[in-house]
């Protein structure tokens, strides 16, 4: 860096300029992976938002929640420069859902399933064992308890059982295979947002 360079983290350097320089330098080792996932997911989001006035909320999902659930495969880290945006952009585009449809009581019931998913992932981190639960899935509900919680309580439940059966399921696979033990840590990121879109899912089909 030369001399005269400013440090991604000055305080010289506007906020969003040093978030998106963050975000650039998780996702660019992992580029490729995450637009492999992300092509699929964006096709989902178009197809389960209708498309309609949720159809963007659904596609920073998509895309973010791409790069979140690649990123924690392989690091175990779901990291704030994209977990952060994806919560700000989320209550946002909930609200412009909102402003759009007229549909505020949806808008109310979103802010209060996300900080009820979010306390109940608080205190599942306090509570269990040492890589259980991380503190970056406990930010992640904020804004996939949100989106599901739109639609309705039970959708998030739908989404919330999901996540957990499946990464149960892998576990005991793993664990059969013994390719784990009863002490490795598991990505748990990727079951929530597959269990987020199960939920979604769900509710598109008339659930």
């Amino acid at each position: 860096m030369s001399p005269t360079e400013p440090a991604a983290t000055s305080p010289a350097v506007p906020f969003a300029v040093r978030l998106y320089r963050r975000a650039r330098a998780e996702v660019v080792p992992y580029a490729r992976a995450i637009v492999v996932a992300a092509v699929p997911a964006v096709a989902w989001a178009l197809w389960a938002s209708g498309p309609g006035w949720l159809t963007p909320a659904y596609l920073v999902l998509a895309v973010v929640g791409a790069a979140l659930g690649v990123i924690d495969a392989h690091t175990h880290r779901l990291p704030n420069a994209l977990v952060f945006p994806l919560t700000w952009a989320t209550a946002a585009l909930l609200a412009l859902a909102a402003l759009g449809t007229g549909d505020w009581g949806s808008l109310g019931r979103a802010a209060l399933g996300g900080l009820a998913f979010f306390a109940v992932y608080q205190v599942l981190y306090l509570v269990a064992p040492r890589g259980g639960i991380g503190y970056g899935d406990v930010k992640l509900a904020l804004s996939l308890g949100a989106v599901l919680t739109w639609h309705s309580w039970t959708t998030l439940l739908v989404g919330v059982f999901a996540a957990h059966l499946l990464a149960g399921v892998v576990a005991i696979v793993l664990l059969l295979g013994r390719r784990a033990g009863w002490k490795t840590g598991i990505a748990f990121g990727p079951y929530m947002l597959l269990g987020a879109m199960i939920g979604l899912t769900w509710a598109r089909l008339g659930g």
